[in-house]
């Protein structure tokens, strides 16, 4: 099955401040499904086994210098087998001079040719970066996303526990928001998930008695992100006193969100407990876990060491 994201190439134009040698009509429309790039010194020699049209094509000084060596009815005939592949985009790098014969093969087979000034490595390594980005798979998640001293805490809980409440909380003691109501995750790379606010929400809280707020105005902007990494899960659910919860922190818990295990916790919520406080407390340990200390384990390392004297 196919990506079902994607991004234009008209948007890449804009995002990159690129150059156009040439655009067929509708070519800004053309849809980018591939975080892969392609340097294509095979093709380009005719060697298209595994070839893969759906890819970017990056040019820089390796294909070029390799070209120079051409007649230019050899250049000719090799752009034109290149460009009937009818691949999204070409980018050439280095605000190097398009060749007449790659121009030519571009517009017989309407293929964009784009240009940037930017050097070859350092283009390609921004423009995966842009693309793993916006192809991610994602998943849209109800609840909260707040920076906390750092970490990204994903709040998870059953409509009206004061999943908004607490983030309002913990805006007001210097935290910021990232999304209130849906959190869409994206998985980035196979070791992170970033989360966003859908574009018509960001910023806004629901605060229930009080109505929509929006925390940039009231707050200032220091008090919102655009977006940030998932780094701990807390659930929060209504107090049942029948059910044992963890006192110690010895069990290490997970919630799998797009392949990913992000350590996650259950926080029962009843009268009289400072949500906000708890969530800090929550995030600087899920922290210091991550360094490699574990507060319960040095307990009981404690108690062990004591018993064995």
């Amino acid at each position: 099955m196919g990506n079902p994201f994607f991004v234009t190439v008209g948007r890449i134009l804009k995002e990159f401040s690129l150059e156009v040698i040439y655009m067929p009509e509708n070519g800004e429309d053309i849809q980018v499904t591939m975080t892969d790039i392609i340097r294509p010194g095979l093709p380009l020699a005719g060697f298209f086994q595994h070839f893969d049209n759906s890819r970017i094509q990056l040019l820089g000084m390796v294909e070029y210098s390799y070209l120079a060596e051409f007649t230019a009815e050899k250049r000719a005939e090799s752009f034109d087998k290149y460009f009937a592949t009818k691949f999204p985009l070409a980018i050439v790098t280095r605000k190097l001079d398009v060749y007449p014969e790659a121009i030519e093969a571009a517009k017989k087979y309407g293929v964009p040719i784009l240009r940037t000034e930017e050097a070859t490595s350092t283009f390609m390594a921004s423009l995966v970066a842009f693309l793993n980005l916006n192809l991610a798979p994602r998943v849209t998640k109800h609840g909260v996303l707040i920076e906390v001293y750092g970490e990204g805490v994903l709040i998870l809980g059953e409509s009206g526990i004061g999943k908004s409440e607490a983030a309002a909380e913990l805006v007001k003691r210097g935290h910021r928001l990232v999304a209130d109501d849906a959190v869409e995750i994206k998985r980035v790379s196979n070791k992170s998930l970033v989360g966003t606010a859908p574009e018509v929400i960001r910023h806004f809280i629901e605060l229930r008695g009080i109505g929509i707020v929006d925390v940039r105005r009231v707050f200032g902007m220091g008090a919102v992100k655009e977006t940030e990494k998932v780094e701990l899960v807390i659930e929060l659910e209504l107090w049942d006193e029948n059910k044992k919860y963890d006192r110690l922190g010895m069990d290490n818990r997970f919630t799998e969100i797009l392949g990913l295990k992000i350590p996650s916790l259950n926080i029962p919520v009843k009268p009289g407990r400072n949500l906000a406080v708890i969530i800090e407390v929550a995030a600087m340990t899920n922290r210091q876990k991550r360094m490699g200390y574990n507060a319960a384990e040095e307990l009981e390392r404690r108690i062990s060491k004591l018993y064995n004297e």
